[in-house]
């Protein structure tokens, strides 16, 4: 092939990029946009029933039950739309599964809405992902690209679904080329930026410029404190590798009640969430004000640990719902409950904060978020870049660096698998069991 020809192939490459992705940022944009208005009727819902006393109670556990439902008929209409989607759009990348069809994007795009918007801790970075995903793959079908081509060009609107879900396009570029691709390649590398810069404008028409997160201003830790963010990073390695393990564990065990039906499994999870809603709006639906309250430091040290285990617990469980929604939203509040709650343990054994380093707790927290999602996904690069997007702060990069690093370092010497890899797997392998037996029925 002369260079010419491959000249064109790249200019028109890039060309499908920009379409597919504006594309992708006006499905993103009006996704969030629904989203965030769903969660402000959840919290308006929340503050009605609780002024009914007791009966009051059994609306959340009655809303987020039929937004559970909601969602698995999705995943019944349309199967690839069940859980996260990133794993599909893995699969399809390795070559391992076709791409989606069309259709996915009205099932993914009403399911998730229903699911994270009744409370479900899910997020809705792998809904944005999975459509964009196929926004790409049929535009370069259409566009008369080969396999190759269509492989690339989902790829890309993968880092430009996630980069719309954040705000984040630098991150978004990393996630395709870090965790999806795990290539830098030029010929992935251009359309992806092209892709993510058209996204983020046509995605900020609608929701606007602000960072996700308002954070205060931080001092710079102490040099002197790197070897505690070490410290950090090295538990926070062991709390990914548990956190991985209990999604994988809690959708072995939903799945092996083989004899209830898929919606009604999803209906019973929504009604526990709901239940949680009930006592505290905190311990579910996807975790961005929480995040927000944390950075704040308006959350005490009790509720701290009580959120964060409840939290670890409720996140496997709406995951193995089957539902549409993704991991990495509420892994990032719980990376910021776990880094306020290290912070202010370490303050008390060893008063730190005093001496000086009163930015000790704000760089805990933005530490926190990066290292749990360099441990559970394996992707550091896309976890420091995302969390720095969001809030607009950089000041923490080194200790950030130094706790994911060390946090990666633990869960990849433990032989843990990255997260999506293992989801992966599981679905490839739940495909060829219902290929084998059509009536089986299998967890997502």
């Amino acid at each position: 092939m002369s260079p010419q020809t491959t000249d064109r192939g790249m200019v028109r490459l890039c060309l499908l990029a920009v379409v597919a992705g504006l594309a992708t940022g006006l499905i993103g944009g009006a996704f969030r946009w629904c989203l965030e208005h769903l969660e402000r009727w959840r919290h308006d819902m929340l503050e009605w029933s609780a002024g009914l006393g007791v009966p009051g109670w059994f609306v959340p556990i009655a809303v987020t039950a039929a937004g559970a439902t909601v969602g698995a008929l999705a995943v019944r209409l349309v199967p690839t739309a069940a859980g996260s989607g990133i794993q599909h759009v893995e699969a399809v990348e390795r070559g391992e599964a076709n791409a989606a069809p069309l259709r996915l994007i009205p099932a993914k795009f009403a399911g998730a809405l229903a699911a994270i918007g009744s409370g479900l801790v899910l997020g809705r970075e792998g809904p944005t992902v999975h459509m964009g995903a196929v926004v790409g793959a049929e535009t370069a079908r259409r566009g008369g690209l080969d396999d190759p081509g269509v492989r690339v060009m989902q790829t890309s609107m993968s880092g430009a679904g996630l980069a719309v879900a954040f705000t984040a396009p630098i991150g978004g570029a990393l996630f395709a080329l870090e965790e999806v691709g795990r290539s830098f390649r030029l010929r992935l590398v251009v359309p992806t930026v092209f892709a993510v810069v058209a996204a983020v404008a046509a995605g900020r028409l609608i929701l606007g410029d602000l960072p996700e997160f308002v954070v205060p201003s931080i001092t710079v830790p102490s040099v002197t404190l790197l070897p505690v963010f070490v410290v950090f990073g090295l538990l926070s390695g062991l709390i990914g590798i548990a956190y991985s393990r209990t999604v994988l564990g809690t959708l072995g065990w939903v799945g092996g009640f083989t004899r209830v039906p898929p919606m009604a499994r999803a209906a019973v999870i929504g009604a526990v969430i709901g239940a949680l809603l009930a006592v505290d709006a905190r311990t579910a639906g996807g975790g961005d004000d929480l995040t927000q309250a944390v950075v704040d430091d308006g959350v005490v040290l009790p509720a701290l640990v009580a959120l964060f285990l409840v939290r670890f617990v409720a996140g496997p469980l709406s995951y193995a719902a089957g539902t549409p929604g993704g991991l990495f939203a509420p892994l990032l509040a719980l990376g910021a409950l776990w880094g306020a709650t290290f912070a202010e343990l370490a303050d008390v054994v060893v008063p730190l904060s005093g001496a000086g380093d009163a930015g000790l707790r704000g760089a805990m927290v933005l530490a926190g978020m990066a290292a749990l999602f360099g441990a559970v996904v394996r992707a550091p690069l896309t976890g420091m870049v995302v969390v720095m997007e969001m809030t607009a702060t950089t000041t923490v990069a080194l200790p950030m660096l130094a706790a994911t690093a060390a946090a990666v370092l633990v869960a990849h010497m433990s032989g843990s698998p990255p997260v999506y890899d293992s989801l992966r797997e599981r679905m490839l392998a739940n495909s060829s069991r219902r290929e084998d037996d059509p009536g089986s029925d299998s967890a997502s």
